[in-house]
């Protein structure tokens, strides 16, 4: 008779480009999520929670590769028909719009946030998998909808802890680049494949400056590693007027502004762009919101081909170091603009929409850089079991903590060894610890033991400093809740 060959034991490791998230980084990101839901609600907009799953169809020529739909998504067919876990928030916001319409306030404004996941592939600080959080208005054709969006994303920024000087909202209008596209010979449907070029050289300015992007809008530029990208194959003159666009941002908004107006001279689309901005930069400026906060800038252009109008990032200004240690801008942490055609693909209607999208793990990456985040968070205070036949009496003890507000925890591990329990308390970063066997139950009293300040001693402290700085205090029993309050008060 054969040998059964014994099944193998899985491996346990997470599946490449996704990661697993722990307790602390889990909070950080519900407590961040929780103020960037109230900014949202403040403004008037309501929660709106989606399937994880979309038909193929429904998310559309909108995915990373527009000639092979389903790449970049997780899919699989199904009864004849290709679903995928959705790639963003946005076009399912398009599918609930179109199949909701008659039900929904117009305009609809909604926020949502979760998880989107991406089949691409992976890298340093790219993940599969990650959080979104974003907030849209449907069915408002005004650009007061998209600088309220501008102003709500500023206002959310500072609220989770990134203040003035830390950031700056930059805006820009598709409307103008193309017009200035125009303006070069760059209009028509013949001239497609050389503005999808051009986009995203522009959009590539911060990382190959005006040198690299002026070699994409020509024949082409060989990188370091000597590959060669093919460039837009566009005339001097021609790439002349796009690096004049790229180069209008000036002291100030109404500067930009004029600037913008003369590379734009001569086309329509141009001029209704520029108007665009001039009228949000007003909307804003009377709310408060001046260029230390909201700045126009013409080198935003957002790498999506379904902007109509209005663009707009959030960018970090404060410095990190690399992987190499080499100091560089943090840079964007959100994104969006106007797409007035998303929603027709369903209706055949033309419905005006326009948001924002907060990239909330990189939010809280630069938190974390700037010291704003502490890695770890306050554990529970452990209730020790001195005695196992009074296990009746520690739960009563901790379930007066918790009615108290106090996060506590009987220990339920082996309680033959007290040394591990206390060590079982310092890997949870308990706050405290509280001891109770025979003898103070027999007193009617209770210890309780600082970890806090204990480890702080145990670190820094003279024997003589160590003495008088006791971190264990002897308590009568319905003291236990004030005098825990007194120590977590004091830790701060």
């Amino acid at each position: 008779m054969a040998k059964v060959k014994k099944q193998p034991r899985p491996k346990a490791q997470t599946p490449k480009g996704f990661r697993d998230y722990f307790g602390a980084e889990v909070a950080q990101r519900t407590e961040m999520l929780t103020k960037i839901a109230g900014v949202y609600h403040r403004y008037g907009f309501d929660a709106l929670e989606t399937s994880a799953v979309e038909t193929v169809e429904a998310l559309g020529k909108f995915l990373p590769d527009v000639d092979r739909p389903n790449e970049g998504v997780f899919a699989w067919e199904e009864d004849n028909d290709w679903l995928a876990l959705r790639y963003d928030l946005t076009a399912p916001l398009a599918r609930v719009a179109a199949q909701y319409r008659n039900d929904l306030p117009s305009p609809y404004r909604r926020y949502a946030m979760g998880p989107v996941w991406r089949n691409e592939k992976p890298g340093p600080g790219r993940f599969r998998q990650f959080y979104q959080c974003d907030a849209d208005t449907v069915g408002a054709s005004s650009v007061a909808a998209d600088a309220e969006i501008c102003a709500m994303l500023s206002d959310t920024l500072e609220v989770v802890g990134i203040p003035r000087g830390d950031y700056v909202v930059r805006v820009n209008n598709r409307k103008v680049l193309n017009g200035v596209l125009e303006v070069a010979g760059l209009a028509g449907d013949d001239k497609e494949a050389e503005r999808g070029i051009v986009l995203r050289a522009i959009d590539k300015l911060d990382r190959l400056g005006v040198d690299g992007v002026r070699a994409l809008l020509g024949e082409g530029r060989k990188d370091a590693s000597g590959d060669f990208t093919k460039g837009a194959g566009l005339s001097d003159e021609q790439a002349e007027i796009v690096v004049g666009f790229m180069q209008a941002k000036r002291a100030d908004g109404a500067a930009t502004v004029a600037r913008l107006r003369e590379l734009v001279a001569g086309s329509q689309v141009g001029a209704d762009g520029v108007a665009e901005l001039e009228t949000m930069a007003e909307l804003l400026s009377a709310g408060g919101y001046q260029s230390d906060r909201i700045e126009i800038d013409p080198s935003v252009v957002r790498g999506l081909g379904y902007y109509t109008g209005p663009v707009f990032e959030a960018e970090l200004t404060f410095e990190v170091l690399d992987e190499k240690g080499r100091p560089r801008n943090f840079g964007s942490v959100a994104g969006g603009g106007r797409y007035d055609d998303l929603v027709k693909r369903f209706t055949g209607q033309e419905v005006p929409a326009t948001g924002v999208s907060i990239g909330v793990d990189r939010l809280l990456a630069a938190l974390h850089a700037k010291g704003r985040l502490d890695k770890t968070m306050d554990g529970p205070v452990v209730v020790t079991v001195m005695d196992r036949d009074r296990m009746a009496d520690y739960q009563g003890m901790v379930a007066e903590l918790r009615n108290a507000g106090i996060r506590a925890e009987v220990y339920l591990g082996n309680p033959k060894n007290f040394g591990n329990q206390l060590k079982y308390a310092d890997k949870r970063n308990s706050p405290a610890a509280v001891i109770a066997g025979g003898d103070e139950f027999d007193a009617g009293m209770v210890q309780i033991k600082d970890l806090i300040l204990g480890a702080e001693i145990a670190k820094n402290a003279t024997l003589e400093e160590w003495k008088d700085r006791p971190s264990q205090y002897e308590v009568p029993r319905d003291q236990l809740v004030a005098k825990l309050r007194e120590i977590l008060d004091g830790q701060g």
